[in-house]
């Protein structure tokens, strides 16, 4: 998966350019955003530096930098104090000498990451509490989460956080379980990750996924969370400057305490783009899976998309199709493929989330202490399945994040989803591009759970390609032609 988004060919973009010269002069004038595919360079470098935090310090001084702080293990986030904060060049003199400074292993400068909530944008019409029928619906289709429940599931001991744009702490369905270890304001470097309030409302997103992984039950407000005694917590880095080194952050935050990150945004689903995590963001993914739940590893959700209209694939999204995160698509109330999403073969398994106009959709938790029932997106599938896996985390806590792949497919089923691409795969189970697995059943993963015996140390199967030298032919008509040959190695 290549680290920064494609781009049309260098002469089309020429042109494009030239026909879109006037815009562009207005956008770099009102801040610059990452347009034509031209990269936006920060004024902040990550930078491994063995040694400590006191070497680290030294260092950003002697390079006119401010040492902002760790990002995980040996490497740091400096802030340049006269390099602009946003420019389409690279400040190629300060990387060099970065680069040339023997006491740093390596240096980047951080370029800013485009990156979109996977809701569908409707204003609520009405914030009283509805009938969550994608919990407990007795007489159709379910997440079987009551189920779960009346075995004593309820989602006790697991901390769930979700990589957003903030979490309202204090709302009074999410206050009793709120949890301040699990949560952090990436975007100012501060602990208190509550949501930057405009007249939209445009950083509602993480305050109402959050409310579906853990909104209180029994107190009269609102609905409840799929795990209603989980601890939630929030980590505002959706509402800034998106960068490599904000993802990994985000995505390593006190990962010995916190088991289930939850993430309901991506590149854009425009069908056009292909992007995916960078050096850093992909080693906290790695060290997520290795070393997070005291080396059981750190359980990663993630929304498949909202890109169906622009025929988008979630393939080409290096952060859902990761074979670190739990990849997790939608369903309508009736079961249809939603408008929105994005069918690929990383797909794992779905939940429910909002469809056409007469359908139903997600009741939770909304900024200014409301309540919404009109959550929607995959954004709103994500939380649903982080919580049916906190559920089965109480159940057994020794899971691995390999024996949760495993229960999540071995449990999901294709239920009532209509769609015509369901296959039977080589070991007979159904699957489908467009709902993975099936539809996640809670009370068939806590069950499995709580007699299922840890799976063996991953084995990987490595291809090594092997390309030789070029050479030179002579044809009839007396040219020269250079070709070169290739030859795979396993």
């Amino acid at each position: 998966m290549a680290s920064g988004p494609s781009c049309p060919p260098v002469g089309r973009r020429l042109r494009l350019k030239e026909l879109l010269l006037g815009p562009l002069l207005v956008l770099l004038v009102s801040g610059l955003e990452p347009i034509l595919c031209q990269k936006v360079y920060t004024n902040t470098w990550a930078v491994h530096i063995p040694g400590g935090q006191e070497g680290a310090d030294l260092i950003a001084n002697k390079h006119g930098f401010i040492n902002q702080g760790h990002v995980f293990g040996d490497y740091y986030h400096f802030r340049h104090r006269t390099v602009v904060k946003r420019s389409l060049s690279d400040h190629r003199g300060t990387q060099v000498r970065l680069e040339r400074d023997p006491k740093v292993t390596w240096a980047e400068q951080q370029v800013s990451k485009k990156r979109k909530k996977r809701d569908v944008y409707q204003e609520p019409s009405d914030p009283k509490f509805r009938d969550q029928w994608y919990l407990y619906n007795p007489n159709r289709r379910d997440l079987n989460a009551r189920s779960a429940w009346e075995l004593g599931y309820t989602g006790k001991g697991v901390v769930v956080s979700i990589l957003d744009d903030g979490i309202e702490k204090n709302h009074p369905d999410l206050m009793q379980n709120y949890d301040p270890d699990a949560s952090y304001d990436v975007n100012d470097g501060d602990p208190d990750p509550q949501p930057r309030y405009t007249q939209l409302n445009d950083n509602r997103h993480g305050t109402r996924c959050a409310g579906e992984v853990a909104a209180v039950a029994n107190n009269g407000i609102c609905g409840v969370g799929v795990a209603y005694n989980a601890k939630i917590g929030g980590v505002r880095m959706l509402d800034g400057e998106v960068t490599d080194m904000v993802e990994a952050q985000s995505l390593s935050l006190n990962p010995q305490h916190i088991d289930v990150y939850s993430a309901s945004w991506g590149p854009e689903d425009d069908g056009k783009t292909v992007d995916g995590p960078a050096k850093l963001a992909k080693e906290a993914f790695l060290r997520g899976v290795t070393e997070g739940r005291n080396g059981l590893g750190s359980i990663f959700v993630w929304a498949s998309g909202n890109g169906g209209r622009e025929l988008d694939s979630c393939n080409c999204d290096g952060y859902t199709n990761s074979i670190y995160t739990l990849s997790i698509s939608s369903s309508t109330q009736n079961g249809n493929v939603p408008w929105y999403s994005e069918a690929c073969s990383s797909t794992l398994a779905t939940t429910y989330s909002s469809g056409n106009p007469k359908e139903k959709q997600i009741v939770t938790t909304d900024l200014k202490s409301k309540c919404t029932d009109s959550h929607t997106g995959t954004s709103a599938s994500a939380p649903l399945a982080a919580g049916i896996i906190a559920l089965a985390l109480e159940a057994n806590k020794n899971l691995t994040w390999r024996d949760m792949q495993h229960l999540v497919v071995r449990t999901s089923h294709p239920a009532h989803l209509l769609t015509n691409d369901w296959r039977t795969n080589g070991v007979g189970r159904k699957v489908s591009h467009s709902y993975g697995y099936g539809l996640l059943d809670a009370s068939a993963i806590v069950a499995l759970a709580e007699t299922w015996t840890n799976v063996r140390p991953q084995r990987k199967c490595v291809i090594t390609m092997v390309s030789e030298p070029s050479y030179e032919t002579l044809r009839a008509d007396g040219l020269s032609v250079w070709a070169q040959q290739s030859r795979q190695v396993i």
